[in-house]
């Protein structure tokens, strides 16, 4: 293992996954893999502790929004690089030095690609949401699709139940393809496409906005796709901003 940040330590898990446990395979895959994640996230150590267990070589770097990409990733040469819920975009320059492929598990459908995917989903009342494993290219989300996982949406879920299912299906399909990988498998090819450039940090933001003029079923949507922990919508009026309060969640909301 060549950890990518040295202050990291290795993470103990008191169960491995399942998944993990019942791999067939007897030893690591010839591979070196530089590993891209989020920093302190239980699925995501999942997925780097499944990498180490089955591959030669595994660099990882795990970071939050806004830390840059370490040298040490800049400078990587080698066969994959798997991306799972990391906070980079990946330049050109190392995608090309990615032998054989480099992936991204994006927790979305094809319908949903960038920023905010699955508050998008719940804006717009979809009936279904999923997760992609696709080819990673210098625009976010516009590379090749490998495998869709869809899943429905209920008229209850927020976003805290949507992207817990979410999740649970994303490391499902990241142990499914990354474990082909090591097993000598190709990657395998989808028919699904994109349907439409990805969501933009700026269109997230404006999806937390209230205004006075809002109907109240406009306000109702933007508080289910958005409402999560102290991530909230709000509104401006005159010098003031307030934001919205979850004490419960009001009928027919």
């Amino acid at each position: 293992m060549l950890p990518c940040i040295p202050s990291f330590q290795k993470i103990f898990w008191k169960h491995r996954d399942r998944a993990l446990r019942k791999t067939p395979l007897m030893k690591t895959a010839p591979y070196t893999i530089l590993f891209l994640g989020k920093a302190e996230d239980s699925y995501c150590a999942r997925a780097l502790e499944f990498c180490q267990a089955n591959f030669q070589r595994v660099t990882y770097c795990l970071g939050r929004w806004g830390d840059p990409l370490p040298e040490e990733a800049r400078a990587w040469e080698g066969d994959y690089i798997i991306s799972y819920l990391s906070r980079w975009v990946v330049p050109a320059d190392l995608l090309k030095r990615a032998r054989r492929a480099a992936i991204n598990f994006h927790p979305a459908s094809p319908e949903y690609p960038g920023i905010g995917c699955n508050n998008f989903a719940l804006y717009e009342d979809a009936k279904e949401y999923g997760v992609t494993c696709h080819y990673m290219a210098p625009k976010v989300d516009t590379g090749g699709i490998i495998a869709v996982r869809r899943f429905p949406v209920y008229p209850e879920d927020g976003v805290a139940e949507l992207l817990e299912r979410t999740y649970e299906h994303q490391i499902a399909l990241f142990f499914e393809i990354v474990g082909g990988l090591a097993a000598g498998k190709s990657l395998p090819v989808s028919d699904e496409k994109w349907t439409r450039p990805p969501f933009t940090r700026a269109q997230f933001n404006e999806l937390f906005r209230i205004t006075p003029e809002m109907s109240r079923e406009e306000i109702a949507r933007r508080v289910r796709a958005v409402s999560y922990k102290e991530w909230q919508p709000y509104i401006d009026l005159y010098d003031f901003r307030f934001e919205y309060k979850p004490a419960h969640k009001p009928a027919n909301m």
